[in-house]
């Protein structure tokens, strides 16, 4: 599923327009992408959770050249599935 299928399948449950299920997507997302660059996290009970995690620097390997570089250090975005989402799935 992409974005514009899940804006179609939001408007038809919630029984409103694609705009605004549009509307309403694209604030969740900025709701989460703002909360994860301040380091927080979001909890959606019975779905999961968004939280940041910290990658180390480390050296890894050019894969044409195989020559050694070096990688920064980063923040990535981490999921971790809740209970009811685990459930629904088995």
């Amino acid at each position: 599923m992409n974005k514009t299928e899940l804006i179609d399948h939001i408007a038809k449950q919630a029984d409103i327009s694609k705009a605004a299920s549009a509307r309403a997507l694209e604030a969740v997302i900025s709701a989460v992408k703002t909360t994860l660059k301040k380091n927080g996290s979001v909890t959606l009970v019975g779905f999961g959770t968004f939280s940041v995690g910290k990658r180390a620097a480390r050296t890894g390997r050019n894969p044409r050249t195989g020559a050694a570089i070096k990688i920064k250090a980063a923040k990535v975005p981490k999921f971790k599935p809740g209970k009811g989402l685990k459930d629904a799935l088995n």
